[in-house]
């Protein structure tokens, strides 16, 4: 790690510890913390264990109660602005819980979300090496990407946004909300958000993972808690592998290797919560033929920080959550590896400064919630953006950034939810204005209802529906990426989604399940697309794709039966499926990257069975079927084809201490998920987990 890498890390714990100690200041002097001991009733959600594979479930209890079990920077629902239990919310948010998480066969966050049957995953490299999330059929750049409810989503490309700084070791759950979530996210969402929670144990905990297995793969990495006067957490990681393919020249091309670090604390008295959070993640991976066919040794560096701060008072009427973060990127990729001379690096730097302030208070007429977020995105650039009136050196080069892009978003919401035990109303504007290209205000209502129509507490069949509209500016790269067979528009417009969902959602002590279905309106819809008539030479170009209506329903259900005989014990079972259509394809000479590649067939099923007490199978399967077509490195020009994935998890565990061997892709296929790119074959996995409690240094 160079000396320049090192004053990132310390500039940003500098700026963690400086905004700590103001926020620890203004509770000292009561400053807008009300004194009232009149703790009002709030729905808290906390996640339980039923079972396997993607799930939700909740409790709810009263603030004052809940202060000392859950805290409230740990509510994993990201429906509304307000603390809703999950059987009253009326927007389908599905939870990977931490059962879930450590029993599925994944080494990265990346993949666990392949599980989830309204998640699109598509890799072009395992482990991680590179992943954009789509959700309800739209592309990564329409998904926002949340660390702790603090909006991560990178401004020059969305390829950038899951280089989360914390391996598995450091989640505690992922929760995914389906459809727009403008109000919660602002401009970044258009179709869905992912949010990955951490959590520092509430005792002094240390936990080791150690990993090998095929193409050389290693991993290693700690998480240390200590649960003083002042919580503390750190962990670390090293992952690295060979790849699975070679260049024609014979050299590995799909090679990488990552080193992450995640540092959280929390500050907690009778009065005041602050949180405090900083990460770094450094990546260097092969990227063989990701963004130009006809090149297979390319190579791309990435150097991510996060640095963040929220608090909120836990007294009074009125609650107060503040919180500051500061995101940067540095990305460097390489046409020809290691060989600037055959073609120039590019060089990018991001920053990302926000202030995110969020309020809401309970009185006779329901619980009102009111605030406003201000991102400042600042980019600069070897080859994107406009001219800048003073280049600016690029270190460790003797080039310089010619090129940059800065742009302020400002929002405000106002939300209102009546809740009663058995409906629950909620209304909600959304006042968004962006610097880029002289944008006016605009307003963008929502509207969400659930209505119980059976049972009582957790045991209820519940009808839901809700109406949300959003918007998502176009990134950096959409706008200005004109270089190898690439024409951007730098005039296009912001993405617009009007969305209609409505289903039935029931959950039991032993069964969960919903059924829902969805039409999304989206207006000015951003994508790269190519006219294969004008042949291999045909440049993609970035445009307003028009009006496009979606229509797609979803199936889930979960079964933990408890069921025990004399062989084994089966402890869950998971099924989930999901179906999209859109109105408007393209011609049959229209090639896209996003829009028309969507998966219009996904069905996911899990299973998790202790054979003999501690030691547990899990197995995992996935349908896919994706719409489009891609082009072969022979000029080819090819549709997707279907294609089954079986993954497996065998674990012993034993006090402190867990073995495990994982396979993936059992039967072996070769499958394509993005474009040329073909995905590994037959992947083995073996590791070893410790865990040691009360560990002090």
């Amino acid at each position: 790690m160079n000396i320049s890498v090192c004053n990132m890390i310390i500039y940003r714990i500098l700026f963690a510890i400086m905004v700590c100690a103001s926020c620890l200041s203004a509770k000292a002097q009561k400053v807008g913390v009300c004194s009232s001991e009149d703790g009002i009733k709030s729905d808290i959600v906390n996640s339980k264990d039923r079972g396997t594979g993607v799930e939700v479930d909740s409790v709810a209890v009263s603030r004052e109660d809940t202060l000392t079990a859950v805290q409230l920077s740990e509510i994993s629902v990201l429906a509304s602005r307000v603390p809703i239990v999950w059987h009253k919310q009326a927007r389908m948010v599905s939870s990977l819980n931490a059962a879930a998480i450590s029993n599925s066969p994944s080494q990265s966050i990346n993949d666990l979300l392949k599980y989830s049957a309204s998640v699109d995953v598509r890799q072009r490299g395992p482990i991680g090496a590179q992943t954009d999330v789509g959700i309800r059929g739209g592309n990564s750049e329409q998904a926002a990407i949340l660390l702790n409810g603090i909006n991560i989503s990178d401004p020059q490309t969305a390829h950038n946004s899951f280089d989360l700084p914390l391996s598995v070791l450091q989640v505690e759950g992922i929760d995914i909300l389906e459809g727009p979530s403008g109000k919660i996210t602002g401009s970044s969402s258009l179709l869905g958000a992912v949010n990955v929670r951490t959590h520092i144990a509430d005792h002094n905990r240390l936990l080791l993972n150690a990993e090998t297995g095929s193409y050389g793969y290693l991993s290693v990495g700690f998480k240390y808690d200590y649960a003083g006067l002042l919580k503390n957490s750190v962990s670390a990681s090293y992952t690295r592998s060979d790849g699975y393919s070679r260049s024609e020249e014979g050299h590995l091309n799909m090679d990488y290797k990552t080193l992450k670090a995640f540092y959280e604390g929390q500050f907690r008295d009778d009065d005041v919560e602050v949180s405090w959070y900083a990460g770094l993640s450094d990546k260097d991976w092969g990227s063989n033929r990701f963004y130009a066919a006809a090149y297979d040794e390319q190579f791309e560096h990435t150097f991510k920080s996060f640095t963040a701060v929220k608090a909120h008072n836990l007294k009074g009427r009125l609650t107060i959550s503040p919180s500051l973060y500061w995101n940067h990127t540095n990305d460097r990729f390489e046409l020809f590896r290691g060989n600037p001379d055959a073609y120039p690096f590019n060089y990018h730097k991001t920053n990302v400064y926000g202030a995110n302030l969020n309020n809401y208070f309970k009185w006779a007429g329901g619980t009102t919630a009111f605030g406003g977020e201000i991102r400042n995105e600042d980019l600069l650039s070897g080859n994107l953006g406009e001219p800048l009136d003073k280049p600016k050196h690029i270190k460790g080069t003797d080039r310089s950034y010619e090129y940059g892009l800065n742009r302020t978003n400002t929002s405000f919401f106002l939300e209102h939810n009546v809740i009663t035990e058995r409906f629950t109303v909620s209304a909600a504007l959304l006042a968004i204005k962006n610097s880029w290209a002289e944008m006016d205000m605009k307003v963008y209502p929502s509207a969400d209802l659930s209505l119980a129509l059976l049972g009582d507490g957790d045991n209820r069949l519940r009808l839901f529906a809700s109406y949300n509209s959003s918007l998502r500016m176009p990134s950096v790269t959409e706008l200005y990426y004109s270089v190898g067979g690439h024409k951007a528009d730098k005039h296009l417009k912001p993405e617009e989604v009007k969305a209609l969902e409505g289903g039935l959602r029931f959950s039991s002590a032993t069964v969960t399940a919903s059924a829902s279905i969805f039409r999304n309106h989206m207006t000015n819809l951003i994508d790269w697309i190519r006219n294969t008539a004008d042949g291999e030479e045909a440049p993609w170009r970035s445009v307003n794709f028009g009006k496009i209506n979606s229509t797609g329903y979803l199936l889930q259900t979960g079964w933990r039966p408890g069921f025990h005989s004399q062989y084994f014990n089966f402890k869950g079972l998971n099924l989930a499926y999901s179906y999209i259509d859109q109105t408007k394809g393209g011609d049959a000479s229209t090639q896209s990257r996003y829009t028309l590649e969507y998966l219009r067939h996904k069905f996911v099923a899990s299973a998790d069975i202790e054979i003999v007490p501690a030691l547990t199978l899990s197995l995992y399967y996935r349908f896919q079927d994706r719409t489009g077509t891609f082009t072969t490195t022979g000029g080819e020009v090819k549709a997707y084809k279907p294609y089954s994935i079986l993954d497996a998890r065998i674990s012993y565990n034993w006090k402190n201490f867990t073995i495990y061997a994982e396979g993936n892709n059992l039967t072996g296929i070769t499958y394509y998920d993005h474009s040329s790119i073909p995905q590994p074959g037959f992947w083995f996995i073996s590791g070893i987990k410790l865990s040691f409690d009360a560990f002090r240094f």
